[in-house]
């Protein structure tokens, strides 16, 4: 990585923002001038010589939000110039792209960029997460698959990252995670039917079959994240043991007793192993789908 590039993408949103020009622009009002061929002016240009960013990072727009956007720019106009780099044909944008969408819909021909220049297209897609990433502008699953495009194609490390983003390594490990998940639960958290704390807990179950139940289990009933919580910390399939274990004396009756009760209110199989301190485990197995069903409502108070 060069120097120059270090020292853009350094910066991150800062990157995209004006240094000496005004924020607040009009191209109605006559402020904005043409684009002279200097770098970091903003100018007013051609929308249909605006070409979009390959490497957006963001997939769903709010219908009723870009309505309402497009509405106050047909009233007011765009006061907030985008974020554009030169290229052969015209431009490319690199952020402002709703902004572009609601001036389009209002049928304007202009619209103010802050012209930078981006030389390559690595510096294009670390640019759009970072700016879509540090505005809080992408859902989980859109944040996800950021992270994942800049280690494949920008060969950033999650520690790289996470200074990049201004976000704990630990928190982009967990968004990265999710790209685990099935897609019908992908598809559930960017049309927030669940939160990402449902999805994590998701993540802990065995195989995709339970987590799809168990997915289905939240939409329908509702389930607070603090509820899945549980339920994913009891119903869980036994551990398999890696080695041979010599247990240190046998199971006291006060165990062998409570183990029967759960069995008899529970109506499956019940462990409990206890670690001392007050700490232990208790394991419910489970034999089928159905009987995973069965499982959860007993938990969830059905």
């Amino acid at each position: 990585m060069s120097d120059q590039k270090k020292s853009v993408l350094g910066r991150g949103l800062n990157a995209l923002i004006p240094k000496n020009p005004r924020m607040e622009v009009n191209v109605r009002d006559g402020s904005v001038g043409r684009d002279t061929g200097e770098m970091g002016i903003i100018a007013s240009i051609d929308i249909a010589k605006i070409q979009p960013n390959p490497f957006q990072p963001r997939t769903d727009f709010d219908q009723e939000s870009l309505a309402e956007l497009t509405h106050s720019i047909q009233e007011k106009g765009v006061i907030q110039p985008i974020t554009v780099r030169r290229i052969d044909t015209g431009y490319q944008i690199i952020s402002g792209e709703r902004r572009l969408r609601a001036t389009q819909a209002a049928h304007l021909r202009q619209i103010p960029a802050y012209i930078i220049a981006v030389e390559t297209d690595e510096e294009m897609l670390e640019l759009a997460l970072i700016e879509n990433i540090q505005r809080e502008y992408l859902n989980s699953m859109e944040i996800a698959n950021a992270y994942q495009r800049l280690i494949d194609e920008c060969h950033m490390s999650q520690d790289d990252i996470a200074k990049r983003v201004g976000k704990d390594r630990s928190t982009v490990t967990n968004f990265i995670r999710l790209l685990k998940l099935p897609p019908k639960i992908q598809d559930g958290l960017r049309k927030d039917k669940i939160s990402m704390g449902h999805a994590r807990a998701l993540i802990a179950l065995p195989n995709e079959r339970v987590q799809v139940r168990l997915y289905e289990k939240i939409v329908d009933g509702g389930l607070s994240v603090r509820k899945v919580e549980d339920i994913v910390r009891t119903v869980q399939l036994p551990k398999k043991k890696t080695g041979p274990h010599r247990e240190t004396g046998g199971v006291s009756a006060s165990i062998q007793s409570l183990e029967e009760r759960l069995r008899q209110a529970l109506g499956t199989k019940v462990k409990v192993k206890t670690k001392g301190s007050g700490r232990g485990e208790i394991i419910v197995e489970y034999y089928s789908l159905d009987d995973f069903d069965r499982l959860m409502d007993l938990f969830a108070g059905k």
